[in-house]
């Protein structure tokens, strides 16, 4: 058996994911993907374009992931997501935290990467609050609390919490009928229901929505199939190349964005290295910034006001803090997670909405007192 060039899977994996991350910046520059603002479309407006479209995307990652699970490409099961520990309360807490703070810092991870590459220092501001909140829920003063309040509750969940394994059980031949049935059911739903609206089915819509889920099958293509090695030359175990959770990864943008700022601070440390979370962020960044130069609409954004200033440092530490309680953020969990058919991300989705629904009537609530 020859030698795996360990150097070189680290930069095929990076060079592809920092590709495939400039592709999904520019696309959701050009489409204004967001998922903070569908929900604030609906609560403001009763308008569903943009929930048909994060809708699309989960529904092609959907299929997109399960097939390639059936054909052997990936493994689902070697993911943060779907695990056999249940830890329900940080799926709402955590969730529910982000939520509300994407609503305070004016758009979720995602859309904070695609706001700077716009010229935005608002979101400059808000990423920097992001990466510090994450940072201390993963390793620091929020971490020793989440440790050590909600992630002991939980169930446990054998073999693991994503559907296809749990309603297969023992019986191994029949995971990847279950894998696609649910996939092709769940999935073809959602898109159905998105294609089923006569607003959404315009062509920027439809490229937003299904290039973003696509988007995510082909990272997780990259971490779990081109990263994988099956023994790795110093340890003699599998690993998933340059990914922070050493597991299969796919798009997700509170983590990364910590991982990124403690690249910067420790740059001197040669044992660190740019990983697939990194190559994401950055990749966001600079495809978001080459399509606002290439269409003219680069503008620099500052804040208005003492009180925007602070409704930015603040959604950006919740959505830190939440994003690494949840387990990800709108997408992490939105759209990588759900996209594994684990519970725990329809959990922690569902927390999402409902921290962005409050926040968006407490936004209500504060414009009716100061009229």
């Amino acid at each position: 058996m020859p030698e795996i060039d360990i150097a070189a899977v680290q930069s095929t994996v990076v060079w592809a994911t920092f590709a495939l991350g400039l592709v999904l910046g520019a696309i959701m520059n050009r489409t204004n993907f967001c998922t903070m603002g569908a929900v604030a479309d609906i609560v403001n407006m009763g308008d569903w374009t943009r929930m048909r479209m994060w809708a699309s995307a989960i529904g092609v990652a959907m299929i997109g992931t399960q097939l390639l699970a059936a054909a052997g490409l990936v493994d689902p099961a070697k993911s943060i997501y779907t695990g056999a520990n249940f830890t329900w309360l940080s799926y709402l807490v955590g969730g529910f935290l982000f939520g509300f703070g994407m609503v305070l810092a004016s758009g979720c991870g995602s859309k904070t990467l695609v706001r700077i590459g716009g010229g935005s220092l608002k979101s400059l501001v808000v990423f920097v609050m992001l990466g510090l909140g994450a940072y201390m829920t993963l390793r620091g003063l929020t971490g020793v609390w989440r440790v050590a309040a909600l992630d002991p509750v939980s169930a446990a969940m054998h073999p693991g919490q994503d559907l296809p394994r749990l309603l297969a059980g023992s019986d191994g031949a029949l995971l990847d009928t279950w894998r696609i049935a649910l996939a092709l059911v769940i999935g073809g739903a959602l898109l159905a229901w998105s294609l089923a609206g006569r607003e959404f089915r315009e062509a920027n819509n439809l490229l937003g929505g299904f290039a973003t889920g696509l988007a995510i099958v082909g990272l997780w293509y990259v971490s779990g199939h081109l990263g994988y090695v099956a023994e790795h030359p110093d340890t003699l175990e599998e690993a998933f190349v340059a990914t922070n959770t050493g597991r299969a990864e796919s798009f997700t943008f509170v983590a990364p964005i910590a991982y990124t700022l403690e690249l910067l601070l420790f740059w001197s440390d040669t044992s660190r290295i740019v990983t697939v979370g990194i190559a994401a962020v950055l990749g966001m960044i600079a495809g978001s910034f080459l399509w606002a130069l290439v269409t003219r609409q680069f503008r620099w954004e500052g804040f208005r006001g003492t009180e925007d200033t602070a409704n930015h440092l603040v959604g950006g530490l919740l959505m830190g803090m939440g994003g690494v309680t949840a387990l990800g953020c709108t997408i992490g969990q939105g759209i990588t997670g759900l996209s594994t058919l684990a519970l725990g991300s329809f959990v922690a989705v569902a927390a999402i909405v409902a921290g962005a629904v409050a926040a968006l009537k407490y936004q209500m609530w504060r414009i009716e007192r100061m009229g």
